[in-house]
């Protein structure tokens, strides 16, 4: 049910009546609005009864809306203030979000109904305006940083991610600072208990030793460095982000460490060190763009000695035929110029460099698991997060997150470990016949 305020605007054809914010939502959407949807002139649509709702707050936000329609619309409104969600923490909107998904769908209306919205709302409305703060240059814009994935372009991206606050991560990732899926023992386990578990799942694929030398490219914040380490593996970490080097160096230095690892804020491309018995890549691959994976996986393979092994760990697709690029939300606000392929390509580009995959595995329902936790702990360090990044920002993560467990839970991405090995002369891989490790 639609109730609007009687608006008559003289400069329409006749006098005819002024749409109100709410009929011309329903002139873009299919069925019924399955949330109550209110807006800044008194006008609402949708289901009164709903537990959650959404409440467009300003003519900006219709602005934002109206000049990127989409995802990227939706987020600049949300970010900016502009459009609130009402039944749900910003740091977890996942039920709405699932509703939406359930229910929303988008049509496009005729000529004649695009050109009555465009008198409703003026031009002044249509007029576009600068994005948030958070937003991140557009593709086209961002060759002043470099041509894409060159290593200034790269850190660049990694830096507007990862660099957000050490103190902001370790409220949402906790004491693991570990940005990349768990693995959950039990469904019933903790995250910790299953970050735990994913780094004791990669040392085991890998067939670390203590004695063996390891070289963990994108290591994030060091724990798998310092899993590692402490199993007496020399591992050499290295990260695009100057404030995760920083975090990891001292975590390590904390514990003891330092005579078996370290992390270099480097590109992994400036690594000289050679004949690793392991390298473990984890949460890299979606960073590098899929026209590099050639030359990604020819410099591991290069970095490994005869029958050393190598895991790599990322998101992919469910298929090997989309586009490897991300939405306009993601882009923008969350990883910018990240790409994703299927593992069936990821497979294809180890195997073409002369790799040996010898297992793969999707972990897919563990992703899910993750961002519901990391979610649960934004809602619980809520002030404190905005207290360090402020409320634009914190909101971006609660949107990106609870988004991303929806997107694993029904299957539109994945997660890959692909385990291969670079044999020797002999063709040996040096490995037990049957998989050795505990799943």
């Amino acid at each position: 049910m639609t109730t609007f305020k009687d608006q008559r605007n003289p400069g329409l054809s006749g006098g005819s009546p002024k749409l109100s914010i709410a009929e011309i939502l329903e002139q873009f959407t299919e069925g019924d609005l399955p949330v109550r949807f209110s807006a800044y002139d008194g006008s609402t649509a949708g289901a009164e009864d709903s537990e959650y709702g959404l409440r467009l707050t300003s003519p900006r936000g219709t602005t934002y809306l109206a000049t990127a329609p989409g995802d990227l619309g939706m987020a600049r409104a949300y970010v900016s203030g502009d459009l609130e969600i009402e039944g749900a923490h910003p740091g977890d909107p996942y039920d709405v979000l699932r509703m939406l998904g359930d229910d929303l769908h988008f049509r496009r209306p005729s000529a004649r109904a695009l050109a009555t919205v465009t008198r409703s709302l003026g031009w002044e409305l249509l007029r576009p305006i600068a994005p948030p703060p958070q937003e991140s240059l557009p593709r086209w814009r961002r060759i002043a940083e470099g041509l894409r994935h060159s290593k200034t372009r790269d850190a660049e991206s990694i830096h507007h991610h990862y660099d957000v606050s050490n103190t902001f991560y370790e409220c949402v990732l906790g004491p693991s600072m570990t940005y990349t899926c768990a693995a959950y023992p039990t469904p019933e386990a903790s995250l910790e208990e299953a970050q735990e578990n994913k780094y004791r799942l990669v040392f085991e694929k890998l067939n670390l030793k203590a004695g063996d030398r390891l070289l963990d490219i994108g290591c994030g914040w060091g724990s798998m460095v310092r899993y590692a380490a402490r199993r007496g593996v020399h591992v050499i970490g290295a990260t695009l982000s100057r404030e995760q080097a920083e975090w990891a160096q001292n975590a390590i230095d904390a514990d003891g460490l330092s005579d078996l690892a370290e992390v270099r804020h480097s590109d992994y491309r400036d690594i000289v060190e050679g004949d690793f018995d392991a390298v473990s890549s984890i949460g890299l691959t979606e960073h590098i763009g899929v026209s590099n994976y050639p030359a990604y996986f020819e410099f591991i393979k290069g970095k490994l000695r005869p029958g050393g092994r190598v895991l790599n760990h990322c998101i992919t697709r469910p298929d090997n035929r989309s586009s490897a690029r991300a939405g306009g939300f993601i882009d923008r606000y969350v990883f910018p110029d990240g790409e994703l392929t299927g593992s069936g390509r990821i497979i294809t580009e180890m195997q073409d460099v002369g790799l040996e995959v010898r297992h793969e595995e999707n972990l897919r329902e563990h992703y899910a698991m993750t961002l519901r936790d990391w979610c649960r702990n934004l809602v619980d360090n809520w002030d404190a997060c905005v207290a360090e990044v402020g409320e634009g920002t914190a909101r971006v993560w609660g949107l990106y997150m609870a988004g991303s467990r929806l997107g694993f839970e029904r299957n539109v991405v994945q997660l890959h470990q692909v385990l291969a090995v670079k044999l020797d002369e002999n063709n040996d891989a040096g490995l037990p016949l049957r998989p050795w490790w505990i799943g």
